[in-house]
């Protein structure tokens, strides 16, 4: 229980335009201030203000990654619960929320199609790219080891890129489908596919942010070096868990927290890596557990990126 005093302070916090604004949008995903500064129409230093005091009151989470710094609502706690309680209760048709529902979209679009301008360019030698400071082939074992020597009925790689995993785990599934909105890297990926013979494998163009239920449920679901590319990867691996079968599997590789900006300004990337704590938060959430994690040290003496692999299976699972 609070004292009155800090109940008082928390709703304080809370009741205030701009601040219950900063809360219905976080609690749609994650956030940099940048974004919220560009969806709000509002100065940088007055949107941190709000945000601290935000932070301050338990209501909302702050996550540094570099220069830029992340928002989400809080997990758990009153604040938490104070948060989602009055965002539930936000009237959809209100004015300001809507014109910042229609800001956020933008802002989403816009990420969106950054990224989309970069795959096109690199999609020819998007798979050399990946080898210059990560430990592919050692990623990749482990990838089909996670399987266990399994044959899956179906597999769906989302944002399969040139279709590499794909590729690597066709021993472990009857059926796979790779799920990208890079028309240039699926032309690479069905031509790579063709060359090897895997009649068992396809590719769609499709919108991983905004996931089709046809394509169908799942029984392991891999996303290979794609979160970082998203805002709020919670949100993105929610949307992935609604093409799970009960009892499905998700591998997720990605970089581990690194402090390596280029990746922002020169490779589209959004987030610089993911710590184990976030894809805990993340998966609970989204009613997985974490069920192991490896980790795989670059090769480079001189630094580089740490790849994660993370095995997430669903929480209500009976084995």
């Amino acid at each position: 229980m609070s004292s009155l005093g800090d109940l008082v302070g928390v709703l304080k916090a809370a009741g205030e335009d701009t601040r219950l604004r900063l809360l219905a949008l976080l609690a749609d995903g994650d956030h940099s201030v940048k974004d919220l500064t560009e969806i709000l129409d509002q100065s940088q230093p007055r949107v941190s203000r709000h945000l601290k005091l935000l932070a301050d009151a338990g209501l909302v989470q702050r996550h540094a990654e570099g220069a830029w710094a992340y928002y989400r609502l809080a997990p758990s706690g009153q604040g938490a619960e104070l948060a989602r309680w009055l965002t539930d209760r936000l009237d959809p048709c209100d004015p300001d929320r809507v014109r910042d529902k229609a800001r956020q979209a933008e802002a989403r679009i816009a990420q969106q199609n950054r990224a989309a301008d970069y795959f096109a360019k690199v999609a020819e030698s998007w798979d050399l790219l990946k080898t210059l400071h990560v430990p592919e082939a050692a990623v990749e074992a482990a990838v089909l080891a996670e399987l266990g020597g399994r044959s899956v009925e179906l597999l769906i790689d989302l944002g399969t890129g040139t279709g590499r995993m794909l590729e690597v785990l066709a021993p472990a599934y009857q059926r796979g489908i790779g799920i990208d909105s890079s028309r240039e890297m699926l032309a690479v990926a069905r031509s790579r596919l063709a060359a090897s013979g895997l009649s068992h494998a396809q590719v769609r163009l499709g919108d991983i942010a905004a996931l089709d239920p046809a394509v169908g449920l799942a029984d392991v679901i891999v996303i290979h070096q794609v979160l970082h590319y998203f805002d709020d990867p919670g949100r993105m691996l929610a949307q992935a868990r609604r093409l799970l079968k009960p009892g499905g599997e998700i591998l997720i590789v990605d970089f581990a927290p690194h402090d390596y900006e280029f990746l922002r300004s020169e490779h589209a990337h959004r987030r610089l890596g993911l710590s184990s704590e976030q894809m805990n938060g993340w998966a609970a959430q989204a009613g997985l557990d974490v069920v192991a994690v490896r980790e795989f040290p670059s090769e480079n003496k001189d630094g580089g990126l740490t790849v994660c692999l993370w095995h997430l299976g669903d929480r209500n699972r009976t084995d």
